[in-house]
């Protein structure tokens, strides 16, 4: 048995004329970097998997995300596309009994949309996980739906914090370092079953728009200040985000330690 505990940086389109958010429905978060830690079954780092990929649907980095990651288009110079760090991926998991591990399922859900969107083999994935987030959310008694934070869980942890955040080698090295503290026998794999939910079966209306303003005044209010613009953009990067519905939680009964 080895454990897999990946993590992803993404990618979206940004219109600088209309100095919002835009994204393909089909794949509205490229995936631009894949870091993965493999530990052996008595938890032992054994390997690791890092690299850049080309973006090809947003050629240009979102300024925010950019400024989060600090990854700049010049990055992607020599970098391969998808397809080819897919294949190198999926040889690096290649292995006995292997199990993926994420800090929730939003990584697992963007993986299997970006090799649709690519049109590539999604079957000869693993299909058993562990979602690490959703232990150590339980292992910190927070409460239902509230997950924590894979820097606050570093923190409370009290573990080394060497490296920068939001580089996918380094977050999957903190999520590996998580797992490893809080590890039980009762944390047994589930199943991942990835569903498409076809565009066709949501209808938006074009009258429906969101007034930003009143969105802004309520965390004015929360804050009992007035929002900075970066601070206005993330609000606006974040809606966005969370009508992609990609951090939901799933209800997946979890199979029992006999």
């Amino acid at each position: 048995m080895e454990y897999i505990i990946f993590d992803l940086e993404f990618n979206q389109g940004f219109d600088k004329k209309l100095n919002k958010t835009v994204s393909n429905e089909k794949c509205p978060f490229e995936i631009i970097q894949i870091g993965a830690i493999k530990l052996d079954s008595k938890f032992n780092i054994v390997d690791t998997f890092n690299s850049y990929i080309k973006p090809t649907i947003y050629k240009a980095m979102h300024p925010f995300i950019s400024r989060m990651t600090n990854i700049k288009d010049s990055d992607f110079n020599d970098s391969p596309t998808f397809p080819e760090v897919y294949n190198n991926f999926i040889k690096f998991i290649s292995s006995q009994d292997p199990i993926l591990c994420v800090w929730g399922v939003g990584d697992l859900k963007e993986l299997y949309r970006n090799i649709n969107y690519h049109k590539l083999a999604s079957d000869i994935l693993p299909k058993s996980y562990i979602n690490i987030q959703q232990h150590a959310s339980k292992y910190f008694n927070n409460p239902a739906g509230k997950s924590i934070g894979l820097q606050n869980a570093i923190s409370i942890l009290e573990l080394d914090e060497k490296m920068s955040y939001h580089n996918a080698l380094n977050d999957a090295y903190y999520t590996a370092k998580v797992f490893i503290k809080i590890y039980n026998p009762s944390i047994v794999p589930d199943i991942y079953v990835y569903t498409n939910i076809k565009s066709k079966s949501i209808k938006y209306s074009n009258k429906k728009r969101v007034d930003y303003d009143k969105l802004f005044d309520e965390f004015k209010k929360i804050l009992n200040r007035d929002l900075t613009k970066d601070e206005k953009k993330i609000i606006n990067l974040a809606y966005n985000m969370g009508k992609t519905n990609q951090f939901e939680l799933e209800n997946c009964k979890q199979r029992k330690n006999k």
